[in-house]
């Protein structure tokens, strides 16, 4: 499993990172939402641990790229504001799949995270499983 987690804050990410790490994914971290489109060019991602609310770039912008570009990742929104409390985000967002605040626990934000990229993967496998001429 292949997860990307955009976080600006340093320490906060790299926390996460050790945590779903421990789990068996491999895990990239970016700070911007720029990094973060820039790595959605040239790798795949099963899950995506975004910051709704990032120092430098749009949350919002690299979920739509990520949507557009990698259709099987799922995205796990974290944030510690109230922006979208009321679920408007999965209206927003199609490959939304969760939201959480920011103090979850790491262990309980890996395992959230472990469970969604575990999806995207069977769900990629699946896609891209079907050679051309291939029934499906």
């Amino acid at each position: 499993m292949r997860i990307l987690i955009v976080q600006s804050n340093y320490d906060l990410g790299q926390v996460w990172v050790r945590h779903v790490e421990r789990l068996g994914a491999c895990v990239r971290h970016v700070q911007t939402g720029q990094a973060a489109l820039a790595l959605l060019e040239v790798e795949q991602f099963d899950a995506i641990v975004l910051d709704l609310v990032l120092s430098e770039g749009s949350a919002l912008t690299v979920a739509d790229f990520a949507q557009f570009n990698q259709p099987t990742a799922n995205v796990v929104f974290v944030t510690d504001t109230t922006f979208f409390s009321d679920g408007s985000i999965f209206t927003l967002c199609a490959n939304a799949r969760a939201f959480v605040e920011t103090a979850t626990p790491p262990d309980d934000l890996a395992a959230i995270v472990h469970h969604y990229a575990q999806a995207a993967s069977r769900a990629h496998a699946a896609l891209y499983s079907q050679g051309p001429g291939s029934q499906g």
